[in-house]
C-alpha cells in the first residue's frame, strides 16, 4: 500500500500528460495527502483503540453526540449513494426526493423520536447481544443470535460490496488504466481495472479503521464531512453560475415533486429519448405503486429499529439516551442539505452540458457514471483534488463504518460469546484485526460478482430487510414474541430473500417484500405461539429498563405491581405525531438546495416557512421531553 502511493507521488512530480492522466499534479497531491493521513490517524489512535472491547467497537462510549451524528451522516454521504442520487436528480428531478425512501431515509426519524432511546437504554455492543437483553437464555435465544449475526454479517457484506462497486467505477473516469500501468508490476485485465482501484483504496480504509476503532472511524468521519461540505456548496456555486441566462433541457413535471399513478409528466421523448428507458429498467414507471409499496415497506422498516450496522453501532456508542436521540436528529440536519447542494448541483450541470460528458458505451448510458463525469468537466484544478479526496473518503468512512459493525458481530458475538469467553485484551486486539481483513476480502469478492451499484442497493434495502422487518417489529412491540418466534421470522424471510432474486431476476426487489414481509410475519407469530413465552424476570426487566410502548399490558401491570412509582411510557401518540412533523421537516431539508440551485425563490421560501414551523413544535414536543441528561442506565444481570 506505502508502495503505491509513493507511486502516485511520483506521478505527481513527473507531471504525466494531464489527456492522459485527467489530475493534475496538485489533485494527486492532495488526494495523496489525504490517504497518508488517514493512515496516520489509524497509527495514532490505535493504543486507545485496543484498551478493551468497549473502547475499539464503541470509543468507550465517551465520544459526543455531535461527532458521532456527523460521523453518521458522513457514512450516509457515499460515493455510490452519491452517484445513484445524481443519477436519480437527472432522470426524475424533484420526484427524486422520493426514492431514497428505499432505504428508507427517515427510518432516522423514528430513531431520532424514540427508538434511539429505547435501543441506548439497553447498553449492549451489537443487535446480537440485545437478543439476550429481550429474550433471556435458552436454546431458542441462541438460535436467535445466530441468525441475527448471519444477517447483520449479510447486510454488511451486501453494503461492503456496495460501495466497493461505485468506488471503481467512480476511480476509473480520472486515472484511466494506462497512466498507471508503466509504474505497476503487473498488469490488470480491462475488466478489472474498476476491483483494481477498488481494492486498493478499501485496503486503506481497512488498515485504519482496523488499527483505530470506532474512534479513528468517528475522527477520519469528520474530516470528511468538513471537506465534503465545502465542496458541495462549491458545486452549487458553480451550478448557479451556469444557470444564469439558460433553461433546463427537461420535461415540464421535472421540476414538481408531486405526482401521480404513473410519470406521465415526465416524458423525455425528443430531449434524451434514453432517459425513458431508463425509467423503465429501474421498474419506476407505475410510481404511485411502486410509492405506495415503498411507504409501506419504509414504516415497516422504520419501526424494527436500526438495522445491525455502523447506524446501530453510533447509537450504541452514545453516552446517554438522552445523547443517542440527539445524535440521530442532527443526522439529517448535516446531511441531507449538504448532499443535495451537491446532488442537484451535478445534475443541473449534467443536464446544461449532456453531450459533453462522454456517457454513451455503444447503444446505451451509463447513468451512474454522471458524478465523475461531471466533476471531470466542471470542477477546476485544486477543488477536484480537494473534492476526490473528500468523495474516497466518503467511500472508506462507509466502508470501515461497515467494517467496524462486520467486526463488532465476528468477534463480540461469535469469538467472545462462543469460542473464547475469557479472551485478554490482546487476544481481543487480534481478533479485530484478523476479523476485519477477513470481512474486507470477502465485501471485495462480492463486489467482483456484482452487476452495478443499483441491483446491489434493491437486493439490500428491498429483499434482504423484507426478511428484517417483521421480528424486529415485534420485538419492541409485543410481549408474547419470544426467541422462537424471532429465529422462525427471520429464517422465513432471509432464505426467501436471497432465492427470489434468482429465481426472478428481472423483477424489481422492492415488489418481493410483501411477499417476504408475509411469509416471515407467519413465521413470526406461529414461531411464538407454538413456543413458550419469554421469562417473566426477563421481561419485566427489559420493559422497566427500556420502557416501550405497544402492547405490553400484561408485563406492564406485573411491573406496576412490584413497583406501584413506574410509570409506564404513555407516549405513543406524541411519538407518532412527531414522526410525521420530523418527516415533514426531513423534506423540507431535501427540497431547500433544489429549489436554491434551480433559482425557485418562492417555492424555496414556502418550504423554508414550513420547516421553521415544524421546529418550532419539535422544539415543544420532541426536545423538551428528552430523557434526562443522567438517566440512569442498567445492566440487565
Amino acid at each position: 500500500m506505502r508502495n503505491f502511493a509513493f507511486r502516485w507521488t511520483a506521478l505527481a512530480v513527473n507531471g504525466i500528460n494531464e489527456a492522459k492522466m485527467k489530475l493534475s499534479a496538485l489533485d494527486v497531491g492532495i488526494v495523496v495527502t489525504y490517504l497518508l493521513a488517514v493512515i496516520v490517524l489509524g497509527l495514532v489512535l490505535k493504543k486507545r483503540a485496543s484498551q478493551d472491547k468497549e473502547a475499539y467497537l464503541l470509543g468507550g462510549k465517551k465520544l459526543p453526540w455531535y461527532l458521532l451524528g456527523l460521523s453518521n451522516a458522513s457514512d450516509m454521504f457515499d460515493i455510490s449513494g452519491t452517484m445513484w442520487m445524481v443519477s436519480l436528480a437527472f432522470v426524475y428531478g424533484f420526484k427524486s426526493l422520493w426514492i431514497p425512501w428505499l432505504w428508507p431515509v427517515f427510518n432516522q426519524v423514528f430513531m431520532m423520536m424514540y427508538l434511539s432511546v429505547w435501543l441506548r437504554r439497553s447498553n449492549v455492543t451489537t443487535g446480537a447481544e440485545w437478543i439476550g437483553t429481550r429474550f433471556g437464555t435458552g436454546p431458542g435465544v441462541t438460535a436467535s443470535h445466530t441468525i441475527v449475526v448471519v444477517f447483520a454479517l449479510l447486510s454488511c457484506l451486501g453494503f461492503l460490496a456496495y460501495g466497493f462497486v461505485g468506488l471503481g467505477k467512480f476511480v476509473e473516469i480520472f486515472l484511466p488504466y494506462d497512466s498507471v500501468a508503466e509504474y505497476l508490476p503487473f498488469d490488470v485485465k480491462p475488466a478489472y481495472v474498476p476491483h483494481f482501484y477498488g481494492s486498493v483504496f478499501t485496503a486503506v480504509a481497512v488498515f485504519y479503521a482496523i488499527l483505530g476503532g470506532m474512534t479513528s472511524i468517528v475522527v477520519g468521519d469528520v474530516l470528511k464531512y468538513a471537506i465534503m461540505t465545502v465542496s458541495a456548496f462549491v458545486i452549487a456555486g458553480i451550478a448557479i453560475v451556469h444557470m444564469q441566462g439558460h433553461y433546463l433541457p427537461v420535461p415540464h413535471g421535472w421540476f414538481d415533486p408531486f405526482f401521480g399513478w404513473t410519470l406521465h409528466d415526465l416524458d423525455w421523448t425528443d430531449i434524451f429519448d434514453e432517459v425513458n428507458e431508463k425509467i423503465s429498467s429501474d421498474g419506476f414507471s407505475l410510481f404511485g405503486i411502486f410509492f405506495a409499496l415503498m411507504t409501506f415497506k419504509g414504516i415497516l422498516a422504520s419501526l424494527a429499529g436500526p438495522a445491525p450496522n455502523y447506524d446501530m453501532q453510533k447509537v450504541l456508542s452514545a453516552r446517554s439516551p438522552r445523547d443517542a436521540a440527539k445524535m440521530s436528529g442532527f443526522v439529517s440536519v448535516v446531511l441531507l442539505p449538504v448532499r443535495y447542494a451537491m446532488v442537484t448541483g451535478f445534475a443541473v450541470l449534467a443536464l446544461l452540458y449532456f453531450d459533453q460528458l462522454g456517457l454513451k458505451t455503444g447503444d446505451s448510458i451509463d447513468f451512474e457514471k454522471i458524478l465523475p463525469a461531471a466533476i471531470l468537466q466542471f470542477v477546476p484544478a485544486g477543488l477536484l483534488g480537494l473534492l476526490l479526496a473528500g468523495l474516497l473518503a466518503a467511500f472508506m468512512g462507509t466502508f470501515a463504518g461497515t467494517l467496524n459493525a462486520a467486526q463488532a458481530y465476528l468477534v463480540n458475538d461469535i469469538f467472545l460469546k462462543y469460542l473464547k469467553p475469557d479472551a485478554g485484551n490482546r487476544q481481543v486486539a487480534w481478533m479485530n484485526y484478523g476479523a476485519g481483513i477477513l470481512v474486507a476480502g470477502l465485501g471485495i469478492w462480492m463486489g467482483f460478482y456484482a452487476r452495478d451499484v443499483n441491483s446491489i442497493l434493491q437486493w439490500i434495502v428491498s429483499a434482504l430487510y423484507g426478511g428484517y422487518v417483521a421480528a424486529n417489529v415485534l420485538k419492541w412491540h409485543w410481549w408474547r414474541f419470544n426467541a422462537g418466534g424471532f429465529f422462525w421470522g427471520m429464517l422465513a424471510g432471509i432464505v426467501p430473500a436471497l432465492i427470489l432474486p434468482v429465481v426472478f431476476p428481472d423483477t424489481l426487489e422492492l415488489y418481493f417484500f410483501p411477499v417476504l414481509f408475509g411469509l416471515s410475519l407467519i413465521g413470526c407469530v406461529a414461531g411464538s405461539l407454538l413456543t413458550p413465552p419469554t421469562d417473566e424476570r426477563t421481561l419485566n426487566e427489559f420493559y422497566r429498563t427500556v420502557r416501550p410502548w405497544g402492547f405490553w399490558k400484561p408485563v406492564r401491570e406485573r411491573v406496576q405491581a412490584d413497583d406501584p412509582g413506574f410509570r409506564p411510557n404513555r407516549g405513543a401518540w406524541r411519538d407518532t405525531l412527531n414522526v410525521a412533523i420530523g418527516v415533514a421537516a426531513q423534506c423540507c431539508l431535501t427540497l431547500l438546495p433544489m429549489y436554491a440551485i434551480t433559482g425557485m425563490y418562492r417555492h424555496l421560501a414556502v418550504v423554508g416557512g414550513i420547516l421553521f414551523a415544524c421546529s418550532l413544535i419539535l422544539k415543544k414536543t420532541w426536545w423538551d421531553k428528552l430523557p434526562a441528561e443522567k438517566e440512569e442506565i442498567l445492566e440487565f444481570s
